[in-house]
């Protein structure tokens, strides 16, 4: 499972660093691309199979379909990471991410997302206040 919060600064040429705990359970090529609340979703290959498969079972005459399976594969890049354990960003992926010059990996379970350190304290700010009320309303934890 991917899990954890971890803060990296990219380097001159755009690359960033892929957290250590998160490298193994990624694999090799880790597929990144635009996400949702303008972050990068980074998956490993067997997720992004699955994913390819959901998406080509989207119907082709629905346009937000078409959208969608556009915006999510025009953006994707493979990516394996270098001897040093980082990946090249694409600058179009970086620009769409708000991504300067630090990025947050977070670990969200069958992917991570990777966000720009302002939009995800802001994020985390306004989320965390609705918190409880959330988990109340989509799902019964348990705990």
């Amino acid at each position: 499972m991917l899990i954890g919060e971890y803060r990296h600064a990219l380097d001159d040429k755009g690359r960033l660093f892929v957290p250590a705990k998160l490298r193994d359970a990624l694999g090799e090529p880790l597929v990144v691309t635009r996400g949702l609340d303008q972050c990068l979703f980074v998956f490993p290959p067997a997720e992004w199979q699955r994913l390819e498969a959901k998406l080509r079972a989207l119907p082709l005459a629905q346009s937000s379909a078409r959208a969608f399976v556009r915006l999510l594969l025009s953006g994707a890049s493979e990516c394996v990471p270098d001897k040093q354990g980082r990946i090249l960003v694409p600058p179009a992926l970086r620009a769409y991410a708000g991504i300067d010059r630090e990025a947050v990996w977070i670990g969200v379970g069958n992917r991570v997302e990777i966000w720009a350190v302002e939009r995800w304290t802001r994020y985390v700010e306004e989320a965390s206040e609705a918190y409880s009320r959330i988990a109340e309303q989509i799902v019964d934890l348990g705990i």
